[in-house]
């Protein structure tokens, strides 16, 4: 069997440049974007620690995080039945079903999915954006992953603290202009922020992108990286980016 036989009608086998993996993708419904690589490099997981990813999409961050982490053991949960069927065709094309495992499910029964404290790491890159703005449909594969149609901020915070274990760290790539919102809801459900890194398109242009690591149970004490600049210039990506994609 050939890494094209893995493909349904209007998809597409992507190069991941990272241990020769590739990834199925079909651009009628939602490709992964830059914020994912970019959580998939600032997440971080230990030999035998368990990792889930929380709308994972076509399974993109499990994916990516398997090459660059040593750990063993990766559970995604995707509600799209046909995103989650996408995420296990590029498990088996990359011959990791063994350490990947795709589940359908809603983030908001998680937690019972799972069952309480049960994982080391959790990962995130969920909806941005709320209410209506910029909305033209409510049911299409784009806006759902786009907008908190079936999920909210609150659900994704609620389940990850009842789903780490004590001590355990959460990984999530957010939108700044939330970033209030976002560390306040954390430090109610007793995820305390540690670790914050903005994203800039250009160095001269405001962030557009927050990667954030909280602590289930931790201390209050905040470390603000440095921030990673996207382009040099039109189309010229830094070092920094072009380590994180494996150019």
């Amino acid at each position: 069997m050939t890494r094209n036989d893995f493909l349904h009608e209007d998809e597409r086998l992507d190069e991941l440049h990272r241990n020769g993996y590739y990834i199925i993708q079909n651009p009628k419904r939602f490709c992964f974007g830059m914020d994912a690589v970019l959580l998939s490099g600032f997440a971080q997981a230990k030999r035998q620690e368990r990792v889930l990813d929380l709308g994972t999409g076509t399974g993109i961050i499990p994916i990516l995080m398997e090459a660059k982490t040593e750990a063993e053991d990766f559970t995604a949960l995707e509600i799209q039945e046909e995103s989650a069927d996408m995420a296990r065709r590029s498990v088996l094309c990359n011959g990791l079903e063994d350490k990947i495992k795709i589940i359908t499910g809603d983030i908001k029964d998680a937690s019972e999915l799972f069952g309480a404290s049960s994982f080391d790491v959790i990962t995130t890159n969920p909806p941005y954006m709320i209410g209506e703005h910029g909305l033209s449909s409510s049911n299409s594969a784009k806006a759902i992953a786009r907008h908190e149609i079936l999920c909210t901020l609150d659900d994704v915070l609620r389940e990850s603290a009842k789903l780490l274990r004590p001590g355990g760290r959460f990984y999530m790539v957010h939108r700044p202009f939330r970033l209030a919102e976002i560390f306040c809801k954390m430090t109610e459900c007793r995820i305390e922020p540690k670790r914050m890194k903005l994203v800039y398109p250009y160095v001269d242009k405001e962030p557009n992108m927050v990667l954030i690591e909280g602590l289930r149970g931790g201390k209050s004490r905040l470390t603000v990286e440095k921030p990673l600049i996207v382009f040099r210039e039109p189309g010229v990506y830094t070092d920094e980016i072009s380590d994180i994609y494996g150019y």
